[in-house]
């Protein structure tokens, strides 16, 4: 199997099929690009709450957005390093040791020492979220809202 069908198979098809069951095409892409937002957000753990919270507050698609969150995974971790070095530029902050000596080490002393230590490189992260979702959500959903509604108009009238 390539990576193309899996791809297609797995993220594709399923956004299209809610489509055909009368998802409204801007709904969705705001499902979607609030999921790609959400789904990126640099704290492991929050990802999946946070998405089901604004899915229920908006009446968006729950498996819409939920699944763009689970895709989004092996890139939200990528991006947590990044985020935080964002978050240090915008603060002016010193750069946040990170090797996996410190890691090592935070670890041995213990989750309170842990979470002590990396408190403002979480806070750096966040902060490098907060202005970088906007963008982000905004030109997801203004790229796919004329995609899902020209797809939703040539299935319905077939």
């Amino acid at each position: 199997m390539t990576s193309g069908n899996w791809f297609r198979r797995r993220l594709i098809e399923p956004f299209l099929g809610l489509l055909k069951q009368g998802v409204a095409p801007d709904k969705l892409a705001l499902s979607l690009a609030l999921g790609v937002a959400i789904g990126l957000i640099p704290i492991l753990g929050l990802s999946t709450g946070l998405c089901a919270l604004t899915a229920l507050l908006l009446r968006l698609n729950m498996p819409a957005i939920q699944l763009v969150n689970y895709a989004l995974s092996p890139l939200q971790l990528l991006l947590i390093i990044p985020a935080v070095r964002f978050g240090e530029y915008l603060t002016g902050a010193p750069a946040f040791p990170i090797t996996i000596a410190a890691g090592m080490e935070i670890i041995a002393q213990g989750p309170l020492h842990a979470i002590e230590t990396l408190w403002d490189a979480i806070l750096h992260a966040a902060l490098a979220w907060i202005v970088l979702a906007p963008p982000v959500t905004l030109v997801v959903f203004l790229g796919l809202r004329p995609l899902l509604t020209r797809y939703q108009r040539r299935d319905s009238s077939r």
